[in-house]
């Protein structure tokens, strides 16, 4: 498994960086923050992303994408994590594509996967129930009714949920869990939005006997589990590569705070024991960038441990993203705890990222339980 990119993913890399830099740098965070923008992120970035083919990355070309795969996934999340960059990204582009892709009906690729790599619309995942991320838990009900169902129950931390135009909502059956993809504005639908500490927004949604039919439903009924497993593989692999993004981003802010700040006549990065905890940092971040490549790659080439893969990455990072960030504002001293600087909200999104679909814990424990 090759863990070194290629002479196109080199150039997306390039790319990436270069676009996301100049049109949604951390300022453009600042902005949608202090000003508490209701979307949550700019339409007219949105757009731009899609003119770059962002939006479809993921998107077979028969519906207007490109793609690429999850590796070009990746490099587009990595840079976003270096900028902070709000946008519909990983819910749309990310977990719905994998879902519809995948398991969705051929009426469902042609008007949905096709809308997305356009811009058209975006959806939203409800997953989540409680405090924590457990999927194996689904209280919201599908009643039989009809020719279709009805759903009754809550989802919390739906990423976008308070502006998407769609919803796929995880509901369980009489034979086990069933996904269903329905219009945000469905009767007895009700969102409330939730602003995260990371100032992105995400929704607590209100399911009362919501009416659905056969043909909103992605994949076969009861057949949730393989859904679920494929969209939260493809979604905790590309969280995981923003994350690396960010913790790169926050370590060479440090590392250059370091060569720059003097104390006692001397420049402090000159301080063996802090020459120290930036070696140790550095290797961290290579060893994580490894995992998340790996991880990536393993869902490209369809391989058989790529759940184990992204377990790994998700796991790996949520640790060393964490402290990488925690060791940054200790490094910059009192500064660091200021809203001056960009370190904390750098800390704020990775703290977030590292919760969102199952912390280091959830994926440990996995793993562990898988090996016996």
């Amino acid at each position: 498994m090759a863990l070194v990119l290629n002479d196109d993913e080199k150039m997306l890399h390039e790319s990436a960086a270069g676009f996301f830099a100049d049109n949604a740098p951390v300022s453009a965070l600042r902005a949608l923050r202090d000003t508490r923008d209701e979307t949550g992120f700019s339409p007219k970035l949105w757009q731009d992303m899609t003119d770059m083919g962002f939006a479809g990355i993921l998107v077979p070309e028969e519906q207007g994408g490109v793609d690429m795969g999850y590796m070009a996934a990746g490099l587009v999340a990595e840079q976003m994590g270096r900028n902070l960059t709000a946008s519909a990204f990983l819910s749309t582009s990310v977990l719905a594509v994998a879902a519809l892709k995948n398991h969705g009906s051929d009426a469902q690729k042609s008007e949905f996967l096709t809308k997305i790599s356009a811009g058209d619309i975006t959806v939203a995942l409800a997953i989540d129930e409680g405090r924590k991320h457990n999927p194996a838990e689904i209280s919201l009900s599908a009643t039989a009714s009809g020719n279709g169902f009805k759903l009754s129950g809550s989802k919390t931390m739906v990423i976008d949920g308070h502006i998407a135009d769609h919803i796929i909502v995880a509901a369980k059956t009489d034979v086990g869990p069933s996904l269903f993809l329905l219009p945000a504005d469905s009767e007895g639908v009700t969102r409330t939005r939730v602003i995260m500490l990371d100032s992105r927004n995400s929704a607590h949604i209100e399911f009362d006997n919501v009416e659905v039919t056969g043909a909103q439903m992605i994949g076969p009924l009861g057949g949730g589990e393989d859904v679920l497993s494929d969209v939260l593989n493809a979604g905790r692999a590309v969280l995981a590569a923003e994350m690396l993004g960010a913790a790169s981003q926050v370590f060479e802010l440090t590392t250059d705070y370091l060569k720059e700040r003097k104390q006692f006549g001397r420049i402090i990065g000159e301080f063996q024991a802090l020459q120290h905890r930036a070696a140790h940092l550095y290797c961290e971040l290579e060893i994580a960038r490894s995992s998340v490549y790996a991880a990536l790659t393993a869902l490209d080439i369809g391989a058989n441990d790529a759940s184990d893969c992204v377990a790994k990455a998700k796991a790996k990072l949520g640790c060393v993203a964490r402290l990488v960030a925690v060791e940054a504002v200790q490094l910059h001293g009192g500064m660091g705890m200021t809203d001056e600087l960009d370190i904390g909200l750098y800390l704020k999104r990775i703290r977030a990222a590292q919760e969102l679909f199952g912390d280091s814990d959830f994926h440990m424990q996995t793993l562990m339980t898988e090996q016996g």
